[in-house]
């Protein structure tokens, strides 16, 4: 066993566990507590593999899987930014591409490289494993939302307009997905949790 090796990835794997304590918007179904990204990234693993059948393409379901499993781990330093946050927004790439570079550079020198590569594809958006892994990363909190009567929209006063610009490109992953995640919101504008203009 390589000790300094071995060192660099147990400092990785105890940096990660920091991850549990980032909280998202998004709370859990049946109205519990806040998210946070560990559990985000688990549940859109899971999805993404059940769900794989629905991607527009063919792609490497486990390629696929590990990127969403680290695409939020930059939050660790970055924290994490509310998809309707327009000032969190200006300031983001900067902050997770800083993050990006420390967390990642713990790692032995190949597996670092390894993570930072599909982070990078994940941002990039242009492969079918990285147009799926966003569309898990739309629809997953979308999904718990729904379950919790479009709460969280309803909190943030949230409006129909911001939601499909947000997903925008989700179709590229899955139209199917995106289908039905149109009926979620159509429903969610009937019932008032989605303002229906801007």
């Amino acid at each position: 066993m390589n000790d300094e090796r071995f060192r660099k990835q147990l400092e990785f794997s105890l940096e990660l566990d920091k991850e549990k304590n980032i909280f998202r918007q998004t709370h859990l179904s049946g109205h519990g507590r806040n998210e946070n990204d560990a559990e985000h990234a688990w549940h859109m693993a899971i999805m993404a593999w059940l769900l794989r059948e629905y991607a527009n393409t063919e792609l490497d379901i486990t390629r696929t899987m590990l990127m969403i499993l680290i695409h939020d781990v930059v939050e660790i330093d970055a924290g994490d930014t509310y998809a309707y946050d327009p000032e969190g927004k200006e300031t983001q790439k900067e902050r997770e591409l800083k993050a990006a570079e420390r967390l990642f550079g713990l790692l032995p020198e190949d597996q670092g490289k390894e993570l930072r590569s599909l982070w990078d594809e994940f941002e990039k958006y242009e492969t079918p494993e990285s147009r799926f892994a966003h569309t898990m990363d739309n629809f997953q909190p979308m999904l718990l939302n729904d379950s919790n009567n479009g709460d969280d929209w309803a909190a943030h006063g949230i409006a129909r307009t911001q939601v499909e610009k947000r997903n925008e490109k989700t179709a590229s992953g899955s139209e199917a997905i995106w289908s039905y995640m149109q009926t979620v919101i159509d429903k969610h504008v009937a019932g008032g949790s989605l303002k229906s203009g801007c």
